[in-house]
């Protein structure tokens, strides 16, 4: 082991596990984002969908740095002011009744399984053990949360599969009503809003009728707003766009904490009824930084204001792209998704044209069903979104212009 630190480090010492793109980034405001080699680019990632109120927003560095001048970290083992004070907001804004910090979204899943298997062991039916999720979900990278999700290529290789996780198709209303039947059914778990599995969003109707299934059946129903959540489709949380849809557990993160990491899983007093002294914890979850920028965030998003120019500046998106569409059939399929969470599925590998649009300085997400996606802060303006319109439309001549090739 060298006792000295290189000049110029490389990629050997870190794990394998990431397709990296070659880039490094320095520094960051608002919706720009500063490599090491000087270029600016317009981050429309957001550090997939985290940073939702952009770079170095100026409330959140505020935030931090008057928390991290007093304390950072005591654990669960005291009573932690801050996290009482987020808990209250995040109940007063939802369906909930209770709230259970984590570090990361996924941390926020393994709670909520935990405590929809709890729930029905509290009430005497400990058989009751299946959670039906849909196929191009994604819940995290945990083991409960790769075996919730069923994509192959994350649970290929780790031993056996774990019991009492299944998969529908997404949107397959009889597939539900047969799944909640089951008497050993617990909890069905969905996105509102698909991320990764290629930003295909449940309508209102579905949303409704599947609350209604589960609420008759007495599953529980959990949701995944890790990514579609805090703002990103216009609305706080996306199960508000239906009229009755309240889930029982809802998980959330990234934005929460506005690139700080903070996840939490939001329920009900009822649902959350088994979860007793001793049978879930975190060292770290809540802790007093973590809260001090997540109420900061939270309180910042949470407004007309934000909540608006989503709605707003999404609508100018999806005329635009839909626009782009019809220009460029040969390379776009569909517009898809919600508010600020759009997908853009197309006919060259998404992979590819995400190289394109960083040639143009614009960065875009990867996802499933060969989309890229749109997540940008909340906070972009209509002139930046603008100027993305722009970049992608000289990808997608510079797609066209490789096929002709």
């Amino acid at each position: 082991m060298s006792s000295s630190t290189p000049s110029n480090p490389s990629q050997q010492h870190i794990m394998g596990v990431y397709n990296r793109a070659p880039l490094a980034f320095e520094k960051g405001r608002g919706a720009r984002l500063f490599s090491t080699d000087g270029d600016v680019y317009l981050d429309c990632v957001a550090g997939i969908a985290t940073d939702g109120l952009g770079h170095a927003h100026p409330v959140l560095v505020e935030a931090l740095k008057t928390q991290g001048e007093k304390l950072w970290h005591v654990s669960n083992i005291y009573r932690i002011p801050e996290q009482e004070e987020l808990a209250d907001k995040l109940c007063a804004n939802s369906f909930a009744d209770v709230v259970f910090f984590t570090n990361s979204g996924t941390e926020a899943i393994e709670c909520a399984l935990k405590t929809a298997r709890k729930y029905h062991t509290a009430n005497g039916q400990p058989e009751r053990i299946e959670i039906f999720g849909f196929d191009g979900s994604f819940h995290g990278r945990s083991y409960a949360a790769v075996n919730a999700s069923g994509n192959p290529s994350y649970v290929e290789g780790f031993g056996p599969r774990l019991p009492g996780y299944t998969q529908l198709t997404f949107g397959d209303i009889e597939a539900i009503k047969a799944a909640v039947a089951n008497p050993t059914t617990a909890a069905v778990i969905i996105e509102p809003v698909q991320g990764e599995g290629g930003a295909r969003a449940m309508t209102e109707a579905q949303l409704n009728e599947l609350r209604q299934l589960t609420r008759e059946a007495g599953v529980l129903l959990i949701y995944d707003e890790v990514q579609c959540g805090m703002g990103r489709t216009g609305k706080l949380f996306a199960y508000e766009w239906a009229s009755d849809a309240a889930p029982d557990i809802m998980c959330i993160a990234k934005a929460l904490g506005g690139g700080f990491p903070v996840g939490a899983c939001l329920a009900t007093a009822e649902a959350a009824k088994g979860m007793t002294v001793g049978v879930h914890g975190s060292t770290f979850g809540g802790n007093p930084l973590a809260m001090a920028v997540g109420k900061a965030a939270f309180d910042t998003i949470n407004t007309p204001e934000i909540l608006d120019n989503v709605k707003q500046v999404a609508g100018y998106f999806t005329q635009q792209l839909n626009g782009l569409k019809d220009r460029f059939p040969d390379v776009i399929v569909d517009i898809r998704g919600k508010g600020f969470l759009i997908g853009i599925k197309l006919i060259p590998n998404n992979r590819e044209f995400m190289v394109l649009a960083r040639d143009e300085k614009l960065l875009v997400a990867g996802g499933g069903d060969n989309c890229v996606r749109l997540l940008p802060p909340l906070n972009l303006t209509v002139e930046e979104a603008s100027e993305a319109i722009a970049k992608l439309e000289k990808a997608c001549e510079a797609a066209r212009a490789k096929v002709a090739a």
